[in-house]
């Protein structure tokens, strides 16, 4: 695993978000995104119902991230719950929908402090009064993450690589939200820095960033959605290329996390038109 794969196609003094951003492939894959996500904003039923397709797709969101971490449950069958606290799946699904609904409470804290944002997200996820809820892990702390098989940073290279992610996201940078929000989220998976939930909590700290950039003000374009839809194999081997830190690898990471977006903006411009036909 490389130790910063964030510096790996640029030097300490220039912005590494910036220089990924200019991968091959990746402005392709910004652009792609981007032109997805104007069709869900341009469609007439967000001008009218959008608090509706917000609700929506946070609903689809959780329901992707929870199928990527082992919860792969039928959308109905998430409306009809009401109780998830039974087995590791219906908690699973639970944290996710929780983390959900916190998400766009975090917005402005995000950029002032994103590791206290990451610290309340597990807590929020991991719904326990255990001492390892929201906090990261110190040496010797199993972490339970059976989907992700990486091999597992030291503590003492996830704190300095979380403080590392922090001072980028706090210093801002010409990047696009894209490749931010994906460096976020593979640093996450990478590193697991916290006992449990780390792959539902990187997703919604990728969602926060992409909100929170003006990408996706109102959280219509849920890119859990399309990294469900894209399959945990697709996931996993994209993840590989982020955590090998070549430029080849991180823009396919890149691109895969756009990919993502797109479905979620696809997915949402279908509630759309059913919304408009009276069908949903």
């Amino acid at each position: 695993m490389a130790t910063v794969v964030l510096m790996s196609t640029t030097d300490a003094t220039a912005d590494p978000l910036a220089a990924l951003g200019t991968l091959p492939g990746v402005p392709e894959a910004v652009e792609s995104m981007r032109k997805a996500v104007d069709r869900v904003y341009g469609h007439r039923v967000m001008r009218r119902r959008s608090n509706e397709l917000t609700a929506e797709a946070a609903l689809r969101g959780a329901r992707g991230s929870a199928a990527l971490s082992g919860a792969d449950w039928a959308l109905e069958e998430v409306r009809r719950r009401t109780d998830f606290s039974g087995d590791e799946e219906a908690r699973t699904m639970g944290a996710a929908l929780r983390l959900s609904a916190e998400a766009g409470q975090l917005l402005s804290i995000w950029r002032q402090s994103p590791l206290r944002v990451l610290a309340r997200l597990h807590l929020v996820a991991a719904a326990s009064n255990d001492d390892t809820v929201g906090r990261p892990r110190q040496q010797g702390e199993a972490v339970h993450e059976p989907l992700v098989e990486l091999p597992l940073p030291g503590a003492a290279e996830v704190s300095g690589r979380l403080d590392g992610l922090a001072d980028l996201i706090i210093a801002g940078g010409s990047a696009p939200a894209l490749v931010t929000a994906a460096v976020v989220h593979g640093e996450l998976l990478a590193l697991r820095p916290f006992t449990s939930r780390n792959g539902l909590v990187a997703r919604t700290a990728e969602r926060i960033v992409l909100i929170g950039s003006g990408l996706d003000p109102k959280s219509v374009c849920p890119a859990e959605v399309g990294h469900a839809e894209l399959g945990r194999a697709a996931y996993l081997a994209a993840l590989d290329g982020y955590v090998s830190g070549t430029p080849e690898g991180m823009a396919a990471w890149i691109a895969h996390c756009g990919r993502a977006v797109e479905l979620g903006a696809r997915e949402s411009t279908a509630v759309c038109e059913a919304l408009q036909r009276g069908a949903a």
